[in-house]
């Protein structure tokens, strides 16, 4: 992981998702994209209300530029950190979209839940399924930043499971790897394998060695089970795949992955 983007929900405080990149970032080595989007107002008034139109565009410009004089601050502070480069990007647009193309250039996106009672352009269950980049999320409450130093995956055997612990490797090396398996979805996949793909022997021959724990949970309850195996092995990550509820409705989150972003209490890094 040579690049982390993060998004800045505000560009004059360092949020959490600022602070958790920056020490990453340091820990890695790693150069932080700090992005802070402002919401285009062409459709926030009907055209018909040129005064409020106006005003609108008003603030807009007063936020961008705002924003644009952050930019030496940020930069700065990045540097006290110890993030070795450092970049601030400023756009206006739709919020989601805008995150979607920065994701493109980079190889992490963390992001926050914004602040109980203050609205939000984006949302992070969709952005999650819609970018190809792994992303990590924040917990919603009684956040802290703690050095990676125990990890804990959950495994069903899927594709987005797999995806999710190759963009993981290169934080798994040298750490404390919990291996939570569940119901292996491959055994309901049309394609059968002869050996079946072993987790544990692939992540062996990439120095990674794990101790592995079967979960038994119902549907329903997958979420709580990974979260409450992760909290009892005091896992500083949680690594899993982010599942829409089916193939044409990927908008909608599985009940697992809903369930871990509402209630987690540690950084959960996630890949659609």
């Amino acid at each position: 992981m040579k690049d982390i983007l993060v998004y800045v929900r505000d560009s004059q405080e360092r949020t959490p998702a600022t602070y958790y990149g920056a020490r990453l970032a340091s820990a890695m080595g790693a150069s932080l994209t700090g992005m802070y989007a402002c919401p285009s107002p062409l459709y926030a008034a009907p055209a018909y209300e040129p005064e409020l139109m106006s005003a609108i565009m008003e603030n807009t410009r007063k936020l961008v530029s705002e924003a644009l004089d952050a930019k030496q601050p940020f930069l700065d502070w990045a540097g006290s950190t110890g993030v070795p480069q450092a970049e601030w990007l400023v756009t206006e647009g739709d919020v989601s979209e805008a995150l979607m193309q920065a994701a493109t250039r980079h190889d992490l996106l963390v992001l926050d839940h914004a602040a109980e009672g203050e609205g939000s352009a984006w949302d992070i269950p969709g952005l999650v399924l819609k970018v190809g980049t792994p992303c990590i999320v924040l917990p919603r409450r009684n956040w802290h930043y703690r050095q990676i130093e125990r990890i804990a995956i959950g495994w069903n055997g899927s594709p987005e499971a797999m995806r999710a612990v190759h963009s993981a490797l290169p934080c798994l090396q040298g750490k404390q790897v919990l291996l939570m398996r569940g119901e292996e979805r491959q055994k309901y996949s049309e394609v059968e394998w002869h050996p079946p793909f072993d987790i544990d022997a692939y992540l062996r021959r990439r120095g990674v060695s794990v101790v592995p724990h079967d979960i038994s949970a119902g549907p329903d309850d997958v979420g709580q089970s990974l979260l409450e195996h992760a909290m009892k092995f005091r896992a500083d990550l949680l690594v899993m795949g982010a599942y829409g509820r089916t193939r044409f409705s990927e908008w909608m989150l599985g009940g697992a992955t809903r369930d871990v972003l509402t209630w987690a209490d540690l950084p959960v890094m996630l890949r659609h």
